[in-house]
């Protein structure tokens, strides 16, 4: 879509390398945006997942939960997997980076990317004594493990990188908030309670009262609870969806 954001400044608040296509596309529509990484995304070199992705052509079916998962994950894997392995991929930047490293996709969930969206689908109801491999980042929810476990899964997890809260100070970003953030994005939950405890009590409440695109309901939810009044959920997830947000919220401020 096009729109013009007329100068608005959003706060894009991805890791560090992975907001560019964002922060590009923002600037096409004539808006300005502002990285402030809060999530810092760390490769874990750790044995117990190495030992679990160097068996993964006995397994009927890997699960990736993020880009990020894929691109840790893959100098680890097999040189050869079965052509009959299930890939699954949480969504469809997953599934980009998964075709990228020339490892087709067989399922992705539709409309909804997340765990629930994942176990939804027809082909995973009946997983009597499959073997499944849940590649992620260390830590996050077991929806996904205790779902497929129910359903009759032995469930192994390889967790190949972790996220951190970045260390940077805000102040300035805080002390001139008016000025340079009309708008702010979070990816995630995780990201969100990071962007607050790094802005403090002054810039907590300031970002409560601002604008703020998130990408599922989940996060709007935890954004409510937190407090934050303006909440904008995107119609579908990735960089087009945020922009389609940033431009209905222009819209409704000229």
């Amino acid at each position: 879509m096009t729109c013009d954001l007329q100068g608005m400044s959003v706060l894009v608040t991805r890791p560090e390398g992975q907001a560019h296509a964002l922060c590009a596309l923002i600037e096409k529509a004539h808006g300005r945006p502002l990285r402030f990484p809060a999530m810092e995304i760390v490769p874990l070199d750790t044995q117990p997942a190495r030992q679990v992705l160097a068996a993964a052509g006995d397994a009927e079916l890997l699960v990736f939960i993020s880009a990020n998962a894929v691109s840790h994950a893959f100098p680890l894997l097999p040189e050869a997997l079965p052509l009959d392995l299930r890939i699954a991929a949480i969504g469809d930047a997953t599934a980009r980076r998964l075709e990228e490293a020339g490892l087709p996709v067989t399922l992705k969930p539709e409309g909804r990317f997340d765990s629930e969206g994942l176990l939804s689908l027809p082909q995973l109801q009946d997983l009597a004594g499959s073997k499944v491999i849940i590649v992620r980042g260390r830590g996050g929810r077991e929806k996904l493990r205790a779902g497929l476990e129910a359903r009759g899964a032995q469930v192994s997890y390889a967790e190949v990188y972790e996220r951190r809260r970045p260390r940077r100070d805000a102040r300035n970003l805080v002390q001139g908030w008016e000025q340079l953030v009309d708008v702010v994005t979070v990816t995630s939950s995780a990201v969100l309670d990071n962007l607050l405890r790094m802005l403090g009590d002054a810039g907590v409440e300031r970002l409560r009262q601002t604008p703020l695109v998130v990408l599922s309901e989940r996060t709007a939810e935890h954004a409510f609870n937190l407090g934050c009044e303006s909440i904008w959920v995107t119609e579908q997830a990735g960089d087009h969806g945020i922009l389609r947000a940033l431009c209905e919220i222009r819209e409704e401020h000229s």
